[in-house]
């Protein structure tokens, strides 16, 4: 299973597979083509959401105004733009963060 990431002018966007209610944060590998983020925060309000972006931000080493929630809002699946980064470096920056494009986890 590969990560799907799609390249735009300014940055890149990803899918994520959210997993809220969990029992700690943490970006837990690849589920299909998509990024799975656990996160602690309930599905409500836009409350996971926010701790989705803040996970990414740091897995990604990047500011967390610099992610942004494209689609999904109230879905487990989503897409976040993260500006500022192309393909190569996101992938890198996520198998440096412990989750490789190819984990399965």
């Amino acid at each position: 299973m590969t990560l799907h990431l799609e390249a735009r002018a300014d940055g890149v966007v990803l899918k994520v597979r959210a997993a809220p209610g969990a029992s700690r944060e943490r970006v837990v590998g690849i589920h299909g083509d998509a990024l799975k983020v656990a996160v602690q925060a309930p599905p409500e309000k836009g409350k996971a959401n926010l701790r989705i972006a803040a996970v990414l931000a740091e897995a990604l080493g990047v500011a967390a105004r610099d992610v942004e929630l494209l689609g999904g809002a109230t879905s487990r699946d989503k897409r976040f733009l993260v500006r500022g980064l192309n393909e190569d470096e996101a992938r890198k920056r996520l198998a440096q963060a412990g989750s490789t494009p190819s984990d399965s986890r």
